[in-house]
């Protein structure tokens, strides 16, 4: 088995093509003939923290390539041209808003008054969303060990609930296997805050 470089290609972003037609490959002086990679990007105009994380990380991607000042790389602007109107996007439903440095957890804007084992067990929760935690698991990563009884994580899962209050419960038990973040709980996180 013999592994050979692959040929170098040049990367060209180019403008939309006009409806209708097919965008044209063009040739760039240090690449083969019709080598080219034509990539247009329409990303909607809305705080960079509301885009999903995969469109985050192509624009993140995009502005390391455009950063990099490589020559094979050809930029062109086109305006956009605005769709059909789409549905205004549902106003955001107040949740929780956790400040990650001043240790602090908001909901709806006002401020919590949480332990520092419930902050720890709210923060863990949030950073691992839909994965499910055995009281164990949870001593170990929010407490530090073991040698607790597994009850003391029920008793802070109970308390937790009880501050944060709200319509649906924050935290959900998996019967028989431990506790998760629910889906529709609304949790923010600032690492700068």
């Amino acid at each position: 088995m013999s592994v050979r470089p692959a040929p170098r290609t040049a990367w060209h972003i180019a403008p939309p093509a006009p409806p209708g037609r097919l965008p044209v490959a063009r040739r760039r002086p240090d690449g083969p003939p019709g080598a080219a990679l034509v990539l247009t990007l329409s990303i909607p105009a809305i705080e960079e923290e509301r885009l999903t994380a995969p469109v985050r990380r192509l624009l993140d991607a995009a502005r390391e390539v455009l950063a990099s000042g490589d020559p094979s790389v050809v930029v062109t602007a086109a305006p956009v041209e605005p769709r059909a109107s789409a549905p205004a996007p549902a106003p955001a439903r107040p949740g929780l808003h956790i400040l990650v440095q001043s240790r602090s957890v908001l909901r709806d804007g006002e401020p919590l008054s949480l332990t520092r084992l419930e902050f720890d067990l709210l923060l863990h929760l949030a950073e691992n969303p839909r994965r499910v935690f055995t009281r164990l698991q949870l001593l170990t990563a929010v407490w530090g060990y073991e040698h607790a009884g597994v009850r003391t994580v029920d008793v802070h899962v109970r308390r937790l609930r009880g501050k944060v209050g709200g319509e649906a419960s924050l935290v959900t038990t998996v019967y028989g296997v431990g506790y998760r973040l629910a889906d529709e709980a609304r949790v923010t996180i600032d690492r700068r805050g």
